[in-house]
């Protein structure tokens, strides 16, 4: 794509100083379709396991989200069946508002299911803020959390033989797994949310949900 002149070097998203995928002997960030289901199917009987387990697993499939992104979902962010947000990273740094869209898949709304708020409109998605807090406790709950994740999901990298597996992998193998499958670039980098693919706002609007549907059930087929 990059090679045809069907995008800039400005435009392309993994090159130098932008998001890469790791190679060679370097350190192994991405993992295959394989490796997730394994992470999917694995169980040692303990809550804690299964419920870090599942949050890993929502980061992967909602687009590689923060979980700075994911502590502020709430069942409003929910229409027709879509996930919409704005990460918490650009939404003051850019000057357009640059929404992401993510297509509830049924692995994603069981992890709701297992681990949600009770729904209503205004309620966190999941039961890790309460709404009270200051910009402080928000940042330690989410430095918490995000702790929680990688510790017990490198216990499950180590047990599974797959190696460290952390927050930042589930973002890295959301993208590279579309990769892989031949997913249009440009829209990887729209719904990872980077701010510095420049291009036009129709030719960013120009991904129906059609497109959004695929490429959700490509993440799945593990």
């Amino acid at each position: 794509m990059k090679r045809c002149g069907k995008i800039s070097e400005a435009q392309y998203p993994f090159g130098k100083g932008r998001y890469e995928i790791q190679a060679g002997e370097g350190r192994k960030l991405a993992l295959t379709l394989e490796q997730i289901g394994q992470i999917a199917k694995y169980d040692d009987g303990t809550e804690a396991t299964a419920k870090y387990r599942d949050y890993w697993l929502f980061l992967y499939l909602c687009n590689g989200i923060n979980v700075a992104d994911i502590v502020r979902l709430r069942y409003r962010d929910i229409v027709n069946g879509e996930i919409c947000f704005v990460r918490q990273k650009t939404e003051r740094t850019t000057k357009t508002r640059k929404e992401i869209r993510v297509i509830v898949v049924r692995q994603m709304q069981d992890i709701i299911d297992r681990w949600g708020n009770t729904p209503a409109p205004d309620s966190y998605l999941f039961p890790i803020l309460e709404g009270g807090e200051d910009a402080m406790r928000r940042k330690m709950k989410t430095l918490y959390l995000t702790r929680a994740i990688n510790k017990r999901m490198q216990e499950v990298g180590e047990r599974l033989g797959i190696g460290k597996i952390s927050t930042y992998t589930a973002r890295h193998s959301f993208a590279t797994v579309l990769k892989r499958a031949g997913a249009n670039i440009a829209y990887i980098s729209e719904s990872l949310g980077h701010q510095d693919l420049k291009t036009t706002e129709n030719y960013l609007a120009g991904f129906e949900r059609e497109e959004r549907i695929k490429n959700a059930e490509i993440l799945t087929k593990f």
